[in-house]
């Protein structure tokens, strides 16, 4: 019988690197990590192999019981046969936009790498639950969602996780309290038209609206909404330790059971997708999270600014889903 849960992060690089040793460090379950090697000159290196070892010594350094490894893998999907057992697995792996790039070039690069990833977890870990990072999140998940085929509340997408944790940063900043006493919640797609509700915001249970003039929030949402941005234009690469805890809040939640309510990237159908006026898409919502994955989505109450908001952030999210959708089709009949 398995003590502890098995999650794998598929990605080694800052994020998933920086997931991997957070869960280790929790000693909630045990960690295995896949990434492709690198070139040296002539020689092979596989650095996932070295940083899971690293990892596991920092686990007796700290006296944590634990269990990382660390397995090589080819762009062509050989190496994944680790994933077996696997009760989670976080998909950090994928490019990140360069300059000169479209949108389009990024979607179908990123296309084909979660394509063979899917693929192998179909075959190698069909019972788990995925965790999509990959940018842009909201259409990978998608995408991954339907290369799977697998039960909706299986997948879905990081994102509100982190630009609440932003949101609640920058407005803790300003009114000088802990952000273990701010409520914030940030849905819609994960870009610049994210959609803050500020009408469900508060500070110790007072409204935010009555604690900030709209000139402060404004400003605030507008931080929120390029916190990625300001990140690298100040390190000079996109952010890696908020990410990764965003992702193990969300890991404990499902490993833990406790039923936590987090903003997550779901596909949206039903009586929800009407709701949200958002049918056969993934984006940000409030859900329940447990042993199951998604357990629910909430249904969270809008101003008439606020669905303005959010009926613009799901439109930016449909124009982009036709050439998603293009990309798949045209890779499964490859």
């Amino acid at each position: 019988m398995k003590l502890r849960k098995l999650v794998s992060v598929v990605g080694a690089g800052n994020v998933g690197e920086h997931t991997a040793s957070l869960l280790a460090l929790r000693g909630l379950v045990d960690v295995r990590m896949f990434d492709l090697p690198k070139k040296d000159g002539d020689r092979l290196i596989e650095p996932v192999k070295g940083k899971a070892l690293d990892i596991q010594q920092m686990l007796s350094a700290l006296n944590i019981d634990g269990k990382v490894e660390g397995y090589t893998v080819s762009p062509e999907g050989e190496g994944y046969e680790a994933l077996e057992g696997s009760d989670i697995v976080v998909i950090t792996a994928g490019f990140p936009r360069r300059p000169g790039m479209s949108r389009e070039d990024l979607l179908s690069k990123n296309i084909s790498i979660l394509w063979v990833i899917s693929e192998k977890i179909k075959k190698h870990a069909q019972e788990a639950i995925v965790i999509v990072v990959t940018n842009p999140v909201d259409l990978m998940t998608y995408a991954v969602y339907r290369i799977l085929g697998f039960e909706k509340n299986r997948v879905m997408g990081m994102a509100g996780v982190l630009d609440s944790a932003r949101f609640k940063t920058f407005i803790s900043k300003e009114v000088r309290v802990s952000p273990l006493d701010i409520h914030a919640y940030v849905v819609g797609g994960h870009g610049d038209e994210m959609v803050p509700l500020i009408s469900i915001s508060n500070v110790g249970g007072i409204p935010l609206k009555d604690m900030l003039p709209r000139e402060k929030i404004q400003e605030l949402i507008r931080r929120t909404q390029f916190g990625g941005g300001e990140i690298v234009d100040l390190m000079g690469t996109s952010a890696y330790h908020a990410p990764a805890a965003s992702i193990v809040e969300m890991v404990e939640a499902i490993v833990t059971d406790n039923k936590r309510i987090l903003p997550c990237s779901v596909y949206l159908d039903g009586e929800v997708a009407q709701y949200y006026e958002a049918q056969g898409l993934c984006a940000g919502v409030p859900v329940k999270l447990g042993n199951d994955g998604v357990e629910e989505v909430i249904k969270l109450p809008m101003t008439e600014e606020e669905r303005h908001m959010w009926r613009r952030s799901v439109e930016s999210l449909r124009k982009n889903l036709s050439t998603v959708e293009e990309l798949l089709n045209a890779r499964s009949s490859l």
